[in-house]
């Protein structure tokens, strides 16, 4: 019997001293291999590219300043001689082991800043990485000392959601309206987002061509075209190579008061013979087709390069904001078809297009009530004819030229209120060419006569209606008032 016990007991050990070895050995399928730095106006991040899953730690110290980076069982093969870090406050990047098994990586800094990490599983372009996300502080704050971040092995939890953006109006006065602006006093502004960018470098071409750097010039290039247009003013969301989680990038929009939202994109497809430009306008049930679907999936996907995850919006809302924000998220939807179409119809005479009608899907870019937003697919960057048109100068700036003769059509017919374009308007100084409006879900025709400021027998009138019975998808001609 003893002899029985002691056999288990050795049996067991062995057991034991096996299972601590496998995971000992899957902790330490680890090293940092690469080092990759970007650059944005608020923050500096550095992608370690890995040969596995790690976990880390990182914390901050303080005279001078530092952020400590510490990854166990793990060692630091990668070359930092050749970073950027011009721009950047990291000033150097050494590593050492900080026991035999565990490494120490410090960041030497010219000013303190706020550190933040996550963790990132392999995708199509890259393995796995760990990300270190270097916030910078307003002048006159001080970095916290020895503050230790959370271990990051496993997925960064979702934050909560922001504050509601305050109104970029003057602020109303409890019991009174808040006044118009004064007619004529602004220009219509126009946010310009060129996709992905930084760390998500988008599709790729045949020839290595990046939809990051694609997009980014044709968006600088209409942002040109635009702001040369009195009354307009163009701005960018990103205006170099880094990147933006996509609801930051409404935010931006909104923070710079934008009456319109443009996400700027060259997308690629599973056969290289797709081609075709396309505009996207957001759908409230879901794509109008598979490609929409599945396209607006890959986009969406983006958010997880920015360790933000899904961020829902807040569905505690009392009853009465519930109504005003679907219809505010009708109107907007309805105004995104109407400027969608003008844009593609204009894209329609420099480029071939993909599909004739706007199409809808779920792009979480355009998930904004209260700005108008479209996105839109310049060509197919996986069809080599189109990828080599995209990589010239002079295809993007016809694109450009499309995009703005949209823009400028629509907003010359429905100037928002207060605008220079607006006054314009009002004293018969805009030519008013034939206007349209494609029938969108929520549509009725009395709201459609009511946007467009027209009598609901005019509008009957000028579309041979007998009755008030619209179809979705339906393109209706709204008369001169």
């Amino acid at each position: 019997m003893a002899a029985t016990l002691q056999r288990i007991k050795w049996a067991f050990g062995l057991a034991v001293t096996g299972l601590v070895t496998t995971l000992s050995g899957a902790i330490q399928a680890a090293d940092i291999q690469s080092v990759r730095v970007w650059r944005a106006p608020d923050n500096t991040r550095l992608v370690f590219d890995l040969s596995g899953p790690v976990q880390h730690t990182v914390f901050t110290l303080s005279a001078p300043e530092r952020v400590v980076i510490d990854v166990p069982a793990s060692s630091f093969k990668a070359t930092v001689n050749q970073l950027e870090l011009k721009g950047t406050p990291i000033q150097s990047v050494r590593a050492a082991m900080n026991t035999p098994t565990d490494l120490r990586v410090v960041l030497d800094l010219s000013a303190g800043v706020n550190a933040k990490s996550f963790t990132l599983a392999p995708n199509a372009q890259y393995g796995h990485r760990l990300v270190i996300d270097l916030f910078d502080q307003p002048a006159g704050a001080t970095s916290n000392v020895a503050t230790a971040a959370a271990t990051a092995s496993t997925p960064v939890p979702t934050p909560p959601p922001a504050a509601p953006a305050q109104p970029l109006s003057t602020p109303s006065v409890p019991g009174k309206l808040t006044p118009l602006p004064t007619r004529g006093s602004r220009d219509v502004i126009i946010a310009i987002d060129a996709g992905h960018g930084g760390e998500d470098p988008g599709a790729l071409g045949p020839n290595g061509l990046r939809e990051k750097h694609v997009v980014l010039s044709i968006a600088k290039e209409l942002q040109r075209q635009l702001t040369a247009q009195r009354g307009i003013r163009a701005e960018l969301t990103r205006t170099g190579d880094y990147f933006i989680p996509l609801r930051k990038r409404t935010e931006i929009a909104r923070a710079k008061g934008a009456d319109m939202f443009v996400s700027i994109h060259a997308d690629a497809a599973l056969r290289k013979e797709a081609y075709g430009a396309s505009v996207f306008a957001l759908s409230g049930s879901g794509a109008t087709s598979e490609t929409a679907r599945w396209l607006a999936d890959k986009e969406n996907q983006s958010d997880m390069i920015g360790g933000v995850g899904g961020v829902s919006l807040d569905d505690h809302d009392k009853m009465l904001r519930g109504v005003l924000l679907d219809l505010s998220m009708t109107a907007s939807m309805s105004s995104s078809l109407d400027v969608g179409q003008k844009v593609l119809n204009n894209m329609g005479r420099i480029t071939r297009l993909h599909k004739r009608r706007v199409e809808q899907a779920g792009f979480m870019v355009l998930k904004s009530p209260d700005i108008p937003s479209i996105l839109v697919e310049t060509g197919f960057i996986s069809n080599p004819g189109e990828s080599a048109r995209l990589a010239t100068k002079a295809h993007q700036q016809a694109l450009a030229r499309a995009v703005t003769a949209g823009l400028k059509e629509y907003f010359h017919q429905s100037p928002p209120v207060g605008t220079y374009l607006a006054g314009q308007k009002d004293s018969g100084k805009l030519p008013q060419g034939p206007r349209q409006h494609v029938v969108s879900r929520g549509d009725t025709l009395a709201v459609i006569a009511t946007r467009y400021q027209v009598p609901l027998h005019n509008l009957r009138r000028a579309n041979n209606l007998s009755t008030d019975v619209i179809k979705v998808g339906q393109t209706l001609n709204i008369p001169v008032n």
